[in-house]
Order: C-alpha cells, then structure tokens, then sequence
C-alpha cells in the first residue's frame, strides 16, 4: 500500500469528523470510491454514494458545515502530534484485520513508532469500578509486562485501566491510551495528569478527532481497536455486562489471545472473566504467563510447584519403609516389612537409612516415625547411629 497522498490525508481527517467510528457501510464506500470521492459524496459536493439513504446524506451535510481538516491538521501538528493513515509507515498493520470497520485514520499524540510499538503490545482491561484486588492485580501486570519489554496498552479509565499504564509507568515502560474522544479531551477529567505523563512517555491515539466527545457506543467502538491493536488482551476484573467483555471476545474473534485473571466466586466484578474463562480463554495469574503466551518461542513461564521437603528426595523403597512405620507405638521390623510388601533386610536397611535422616527413632525392638517427621515434615537433625544387635533387630 502506498503512502497517502495530501489530498487523501485531509479527506480521510475530514471522515473522522463526518462518520462515526467502525461505520461498516462507510468503510465498503471508502474502499470501493477512495476517501476524496466519498467525502465529496457524503458533503453534496459530487454523487452520493451507492445506495445511500436521504435521512444519512442528510445528517452528513449538517456536519459539514462545520468541517474544517485543515485546522485539524494544524492543531494536531501544534500538539506535537499526527495523523496518520492506512499506507504510513507507522500505520499500525493489525488494525487492517478488522476489515471495512478500520479506522478511518488515528489521531496520536506521543513520539514512539506506532507500528513497531504495536507489534510487542498486550492489552490489560478490567472494571471501573474494580476492587483493590483487581487495582493491585493490574498494576503487577502492567509493570511485569513492561519490565519484560511489552506494550502494556488500555483505555485509560478508572480502575483496571488506570492501575495498569501506572504500572507500566512505574516500572519505567511502554504503555498506549486508546480513547473514546478527540486526542484534546482528556477522558475521564481526574485522569488528565496521568494522560499527560502518557503522551510524555508513551502513546495516546484515537480516531475521533480534536475536539470529540466521548458517547456510549463510542466506547464500544473504541474497544474493537485495543483488540485489534494487540498481540492478545487479558481482563483482570469485569461483570457479566462490561465493555472489557466486549474486547476481549473481539480479540479471541480476531484470532488474538484472549486471557483472564480468576478472582473470589463470591465476587460479582470476577463473574464476567470466569464466564470468559469458560468460553475457552487462558487462565493467567502473572506477566510470565502472559508473555508464555503471547510471546516468541522461549518465552517461558518458570515452573510452578511447592516448596522441595527432604522427604521428596527419598528413593522409592526408603519412602515405602518409611509409609509402612505405624503412626502410634511404631512397630517391628517384621511388621513393617509385611507392611511395605518388601523383604526384611531390605526394610532393615532402610529403617536404618531413614533413622540416619532423622524421620525415624529406633526404641528398643521397636521403630517409630520420629516427632519432628510426623507433625510437620521435616526430619530431625541426623543422632549417632546406634549399633546393629546381633541376631537382628
């Protein structure tokens, strides 16, 4: 795909300003007449698009009374920013999957490639309204990932979204905003400080442009290009009715993956990501895991288990010698040799074995597990071997 040219550029701002985001019938049109006939055609200024109805022309030439991609444009230079369109070089390459429903073009503020930013990116969305589990959750995700050289991207919003581009800042990473209105309407207002330390450190990108205001299905929309945008997305804290929901069963429809983080069964903000989870998506409690799954080959999370007791270094027969020692008043050798369906010296040298360990103490012609080795565990430090009597034990 070529780069666009100026005249593309400016019908394409002028778009995003015209039509609404992730507009299907719109994006047929753009593909099938290119951006300057189709903004010609929905301004009245050339023939209307195939099969366009009156009431939808109609509502395109109010907006275009105030159109104005030139000012745009300009203003978005002024920031420190650009506009950037299908063909860029730092056109974002994944957002092509989302077929006629693409941005029409992205409004960013920030100084990273986009592209590039984008093709090691996770996405981290959850619950406004989140727990302090699902904060904390959120903000290890957020600063694991970037501490591990990921994109940690997310809507800016309160609660999960928030405490992960925190995280990731914290940590000294990557992190994007994806908004729901123009790049100069910080959205929500009591996270204006933490997008500016965004577009200082990272990206804030959207298609609605300058001075667009956020609407329900705006955040909708919005949601269709965070899943999009990245390698998978994970949903830390949601209800059965939320928007981190919708992205996530985006990206697992768009081939990304898609991940969930379990909480309490008693929780109402768990029971969207458990639903989620028995839809078929991974199960992840870290950024190991998640970097297991959305990375390259070798990307491993570090094995899980419990702590190694002194125990599970025993051989096989020593542990069945060991199982075969009665729990109360202990036993004879010949005892816990029928026990442990092994012969008598056998047991025997194990017994001794065992006793050199400390899991087991010798009492007369009796053994018995040892205090230590039957409350808790772990052996007793090694004693003195007491010497074999003659004749056995």
């Amino acid at each position: 795909m070529t780069a666009p040219g100026p005249d593309e550029r400016r019908a394409r701002a002028a778009l995003t300003r015209l039509t609404e985001p992730g507009d299907q019938q719109v994006g047929r049109w753009l593909r099938e007449l290119g951006p300057v006939a189709l903004l010609r055609g929905l301004t009245g200024t050339g023939p209307p698009p195939p099969g366009a109805r009156a009431d939808r022309l109609a509502g395109c030439h109010a907006r275009a009374a105030t159109l104005d991609p030139d000012a745009d444009l300009a203003a978005v230079t002024r920031w420190g920013g650009r506009f950037l369109c299908p063909g860029d070089i730092q056109w974002p390459g994944q957002l092509d999957d989302l077929g006629d429903a693409r941005p029409l073009g992205l409004w960013v503020r920030g100084c990273p490639d986009v592209r590039l930013w984008a093709l090691r990116s996770v996405a981290v969305v959850g619950a406004r309204a989140c727990t302090d589990y699902g904060s904390h959750v959120a903000a290890l995700l957020g600063a694991g990932l970037a501490e591990r050289g990921w994109v940690v991207v997310s809507g800016a919003a309160y609660g999960v979204d928030g405490a992960a581009h925190r995280g990731a800042l914290a940590a000294g990473g990557a992190t994007v905003a994806v908004l729901a209105s123009g790049i100069d309407v910080p959205y929500p207002r009591g996270h204006t400080e933490l997008l500016d330390r965004i577009t200082e450190q990272g990206l804030v990108l959207t298609e609605l442009p300058p001075g667009g205001h956020p609407t329900r299905s705006r955040f909708v929309l919005r949601n269709r290009v965070i899943a999009a945008l990245t390698r998978g997305t994970v949903v830390v804290e949601a209800e059965y009715r939320s928007g981190s929901l919708v992205t996530a069963r985006r990206a697992r429809e768009l081939g990304r993956h898609t991940m969930g983080v379990p909480g309490q069964v008693t929780s109402g903000l768990s029971a969207g990501v458990h639903e989620l989870l028995r839809e078929g998506a991974q199960l992840v409690t870290d950024a190991d895991e998640i970097a297991e799954l959305v990375g390259a080959i070798g990307d491993l999370a570090p094995p899980r288990r419990g702590p190694v007791v002194a125990r599970d270094l025993l051989d096989t027969t020593a542990l069945r010698a060991l199982e075969a020692v009665p729990g109360r008043g202990g036993g004879g050798t010949e005892l816990i040799a029928r026990n442990a369906g092994m012969g008598r010296e056998r047991t025997l040298a194990s017994l001794y074995e065992l006793q050199a360990l400390g899991f087991v103490e010798r009492r007369g012609d009796l053994w018995q597990l040892a205090d230590a080795a039957s409350t808790s565990g772990t052996p007793k430090p090694p004693g003195r071997r007491p010497p074999a009597r003659r004749g056995g034990a």
